[in-house]
């Protein structure tokens, strides 16, 4: 996970307490949703190196942020401390929200390990924001970020959260741990052929595949090597691997349509397919995947 975001000069500024936001369930989140600042703002990266942390910027004047904001709430709740929702107020932080590139609200990312995850903008239905937590948790699980926060009266599924994984799944974690991701790959395809269906092995692997596309890449070299070879795949893909990973989800699909669009029809495939496993990455129902979808389907026709 490459940073979206720039936090640096929020990283080592004096930590002093979050105050806890209302409770918005019988006292769980009084310590599950709490109001970050930008003076609190590193003790919130150092918690998310612990627990996955997600970020509500969000405004006095925002009304659909008033709507978000009381689904964000509920879902964290019932997570029961699995993960933890800080409330920024654009207004009076603006240091983070200069950070975060806030340019609309409400935005929702999430913090993994210090590290910028984007989730998504706008106001978006309740089963869309647990599917999204739900994937949240797997991109934390492979980063080594596990921890449970415990509150007393929340509802936590004590089960889900030491239920051990499986052989080959806990084998994949191992070798993310220790940088070996053609282990980690290897493990999660021994799993998805012993259960074609099973959707978090096949979400590991795209991750670790992506994660050893990039890894000890440099980001410079990589786009300036993409605009000497506008037409060579292989360097278009390693800059929207890049670009992805940072969270710049549509410049990856952007250069990568613009390079289908331009390839004579029979070298086409592999940019397809490279699309669709990062379609995959991102989510099928995230509005960017949606939008660059159909692009690829009018090319196609």
């Amino acid at each position: 996970m490459r940073g979206a975001v720039d936090l640096s000069s929020l990283r080592n500024r004096p930590q002093t307490p979050a105050a806890p936001a209302e409770a918005s369930a019988a006292g769980a989140a009084s310590a599950l949703v709490f109001d970050a600042t930008d003076a609190s703002f590193g003790q919130v990266l150092e918690l998310s190196r612990t627990v996955p942390v997600v970020v509500d910027l969000w405004a006095e004047w925002c009304e659909p942020c008033k709507q978000l904001s009381p689904v964000l709430e509920k879902v964290v709740v019932e997570l029961g401390g699995r993960l933890v929702l800080a409330k920024v107020d654009v207004d009076a932080n603006p240091q983070l929200a200069q950070g975060f590139r806030a340019q609309s609200i409400p935005m929702v990312v999430a913090l993994v390990g210090g590290q910028p995850v984007p989730l998504f903008t706008g106001v978006v239905p309740e089963q869309q924001v647990r599917d999204v937590f739900a994937q949240l948790l797997q991109v934390a699980a492979q980063n080594g970020v596990t921890g449970v926060v415990p509150v007393e009266g929340a509802p936590v599924d004590e089960d889900a959260a030491e239920a051990p994984l499986p052989p080959l799944h806990a084998e994949a974690f191992a070798a993310i741990e220790e940088g070996d991701y053609a282990r980690a790959a290897d493990a999660y395809e021994r799993a998805l052929a012993e259960n074609p269906r099973d959707a978090d092995a096949l979400a590991g692997l795209g991750q670790v595949r992506l994660l050893a596309r990039v890894q000890g890449a440099d980001l410079t070299a990589a786009r300036a090597a993409a605009a000497a070879a506008p037409l060579d795949p292989e360097a278009q893909f390693l800059v929207a691997d890049l670009d992805l990973s940072g969270g710049h989800v549509d410049d990856a699909f952007g250069r990568l349509l613009e390079l289908f669009a331009a390839l004579p029809a029979d070298e086409r495939a592999p940019v397809r397919e490279r699309l669709l496993e990062l379609f995959g990455l991102v989510g099928d129902e995230d509005a960017r995947v949606i939008r660059a979808r159909s692009r690829l389907a009018s090319l196609l026709f």
